[in-house]
């Protein structure tokens, strides 16, 4: 047997012997097999991981699977089959419809017809979720306890019990790199609204409302899928599938409140059981308030977002930033002032907001860079938790028909969850609809 260095080789352990011959040699618990293409390391119970790389355990390409190629699994795809994600390789996808995979065979891609079968599939480093919202929970736990790092569409999960389950499983495996796919925290208008209150400019905040309603859909859209608009398929409506971007900003942003009052609409405006309109109050620690409105039977819609503080006030519409600053902050004002009805003097700034190019490929690519040099995560799969709070309390809120306290208990709304899905007698109807550029949906 020929040695090498275990430094190099396997962090502390020093002198790991390496077979002359392809076989396994057994060291705590880790097992090296020899192959004619390079060493395979297994850490058992985890199936085999096929590192590309040198003999240091350091891999120069992430294997991607993508299970889920719906309307926004197909756009992964495409980002890494285009060469937009640097050192990111899909190798496999998994759908449960088997009409689909062809396509991806002529590719060059192996497939299968489950994510179970992907995760075991020894073809992958990285698995990326993009199915019906309650498999997020149920595969990303798999994925992680078979050693693979996940990336998981949004939401997370689809309430907040299966969010906790998915982040205790990450914790536990802190080699692993778990990340969510929240793609506004890319977009430099929300990288700078979030600069211009946590770094203070604003001063402390007084009042945040955003009215979101730019999401129409007509009745052909929920009528694409069985599950959609469903308790059982998605475990919401709008708030859950269209604005968990806009509320995972918002709580990035600004932070989570301490208290909620949520008022819906259940199939306000098509033929659901679940919300399709929004209206709630919000209350945060410092007596900051706030509300967040939004619909899906409404045009045209809006897509105006205002922070006020002490100091000033920011607001976002229309693609323009516009930042209004007070020569002297409110509060102070208020004290010192010596005339009643007078303001202080302000300034306004029109902030320029470029978009982000790629900004799911810029994710990508974090999440691919997190694992190869332990860059940092723009949107940890942890920090996920937070909009599916409250797109979950807002629903229980109005259901309930009064103001709930943050945190939530997460399984008290997963027993409210599971009532609706039990109880559901709502007849879905489904027909075939035509095909739609899914990117045009996409809101900032």
């Amino acid at each position: 047997m020929a040695f090498i260095d275990g430094e190099s080789a396997y962090g502390e352990n020093s002198h790991i012997p390496w077979a002359s011959q392809p076989g396994i040699v057994t060291l705590r618990q880790t097992d090296i097999f020899l192959c004619d293409d390079g060493p395979w390391w297994h850490t058992p119970p985890h199936p085999f991981r096929h590192w590309h790389g040198s003999i240091n355990n350091r891999m120069d390409n992430v294997r991607i699977g993508i299970v889920g190629l719906g309307n926004i699994g197909q756009i992964h795809v495409n980002n890494l089959l285009e060469g937009k994600v640097e050192r990111g390789v899909l190798t496999a996808v998994a759908d449960a419809f088997p009409d689909k995979l062809p396509e991806y065979e002529a590719k060059g891609l192996k497939t299968f017809d489950s994510g179970e079968a992907l995760i075991a599939s020894g073809e992958i480093d990285a698995l990326m979720i993009a199915t019906p919202h309650f498999q997020h929970t149920t595969l990303g736990i798999a994925a992680l306890e078979a050693g693979l790092h996940v990336m998981v569409e949004k939401p997370i999960s689809a309430h907040k019990a299966d969010a906790e389950r998915l982040v205790v499983a990450a914790e536990a495996r802190p080699e692993l790199t778990f990340s969510g796919m929240f793609q506004m925290r890319v977009e430099p208008r929300y990288q700078k609204i979030r600069e211009l209150v946590q770094g203070g400019e604003l001063g402390d905040l007084i009042r945040v409302i955003w009215i979101m309603t730019d999401w129409f859909r007509a009745e052909a859209y929920y009528q694409s899928s069985d599950w959609r608009a469903t308790w059982k398929g998605e475990g919401g409506g709008v708030l859950l599938n269209q604005c968990l971007h806009q509320l995972d900003a918002l709580q990035w942003i600004v932070g989570m409140p301490s208290r909620v009052q949520g008022h819906i609409g259940i199939g306000k405006h098509h033929d659901i059981e679940v919300e399709d309109d929004v209206t709630c109050y919000l209350e945060y620690a410092n007596g900051a308030s706030g509300v967040f409105i939004t619909s899906t039977g409404e045009t045209p819609g809006s897509n105006r977002f205002e922070i006020a503080g002490t100091r000033g006030r920011a607001l976002l519409e229309n693609d323009k930033l516009i930042v209004t600053r007070n020569a002297v902050s409110s509060d102070e004002w208020s004290r010192t002032s010596k005339i009643g009805f007078q303001q202080p003097k302000t300034t306004v700034e029109e902030i320029p907001i470029p978009g982000a190019e790629d900004a799911h490929a810029k994710l990508v690519a974090n999440f691919v860079n997190a694992i190869l040099d332990g860059e940092p995560l723009i949107a940890p799969g942890a920090s996920g938790i937070g909009s599916v709070e409250l797109a979950n309390v807002m629903v229980y809120s109005g259901l309930l028909g009064q103001a709930i306290d943050l945190p939530m208990d997460g399984a008290a709304w997963e027993a409210k969850l599971n009532e609706l899905i039990a109880s559901s007698t709502h007849e879905k109807k489904v027909v075939e609809v035509s095909n739609e550029d899914f990117s045009a949906s996409f809101r900032k």
